[in-house]
């Protein structure tokens, strides 16, 4: 087994630029709590944070980003587009940065492919998809406001649509979706690397779903996975997270406890998971999605779309 330094790992975008392999998700992590997550992160050394407009926390995002002391420089930093933000993209992104408190953003993405009324939440556009707002969205690096631009939570048909659409003329560098080996949507994380979409995963660690006692996913108690931690001597959640690197995919833990912060990136350097045990984890038969995503007006994901 070759030792090998996750937190150091990067994985370059079809631009050019190189994303860290290990990030922090701040979905649900607002005031102070999401603030002293962040700038409690970059001092121990992640240098990839992840958050969006509706996580309506972009401020306490910013803050933790100047109470690190960590150079902006040295950080990768995403944010996302709302869904009702679709036909105000450029003011939109300017909101970010004025809440960020930042010039500029690493990767900014379209949230979601649905296009929501901005004065009706209820409702979609019905002039208006995802689209034409990429029509807009790819012009925003032109702007030096954004360095890279993706999407997140596209299926093969959002992505099949979106690139054969005679007014796309940039290929998104990243599509962001659910990614754990209890939902590993293998036919979607092929067609967008064999466009060049590099795939990054949120809930790696199978969190926000069906809990067990204690407050873990069903997935921390999975025979295999348990196993191989016990083999290697670490965490399940660092074993999920490793092996979702290895797969050659960014990984977004999300979490506001400083132990775990810790845990999660200090106990990814030095090892690497055997590719016996990687294919192992791979083979898992189990399919369980966390983020159902039932309160969008419209259905966003239709059976076997993210197979």
């Amino acid at each position: 087994m070759v030792a090998e330094d996750f937190t150091k790992a990067t994985f370059t975008l079809n631009t050019g630029a190189k994303i860290p392999a290990i990030g922090l998700g701040t979905w649900q992590t607002r005031t102070d709590e999401g603030k002293k997550a962040v700038s409690l992160a970059l001092k121990l050394g992640y240098r990839h944070i992840d958050t969006a407009a509706a996580y309506d926390n972009e401020t306490e995002i910013g803050q933790g980003i100047r109470d690190s002391g960590v150079p902006r420089s040295e950080i990768f930093l995403t944010t996302k587009l709302n869904n009702s933000d679709h036909k105000r993209v450029r003011e939109a992104l300017n909101d970010s940065l004025t809440k960020l408190g930042v010039d500029y953003v690493d990767l900014y993405l379209v949230h979601w492919p649905i296009s929501v009324d901005i004065s009706d939440p209820t409702k979609i556009y019905e002039d208006w998809d995802f689209v034409k707002t990429w029509e807009e969205v790819q012009k925003l690096p032109e702007t030096g406001l954004v360095r890279a631009v993706g999407v997140s939570n596209f299926s093969i048909r959002h992505l099949e649509k979106l690139l054969a659409a005679p007014t796309t003329k940039v290929v998104p560098a990243v599509n962001q979706i659910e990614l754990h080996p209890y939902y590993q949507s293998p036919k979607l994380v092929e067609y967008s690397k064999s466009k060049g979409i590099h795939v990054s995963g949120y809930a790696p660690l199978g969190a926000g779903g069906a809990w067990v006692s204690g407050g873990e996913s069903v997935i921390f108690k999975d025979p295999t996975i348990v196993e191989i931690a016990e083999k290697y001597g670490k965490k399940v959640g660092q074993i999920l997270l490793a092996w979702g690197i290895q797969k050659g995919r960014s990984v977004l833990p999300k979490s506001t406890n400083e132990g775990r912060i810790q845990e999660n990136f200090g106990g990814l350097s030095g090892w690497r998971l055997e590719e016996g045990d990687v294919e192992r984890i791979s083979k898992i038969d189990v399919r369980q999605k966390v983020y159902q995503a039932g309160w969008l007006p419209v259905t966003a994901f239709l059976p076997g779309d993210e197979e």
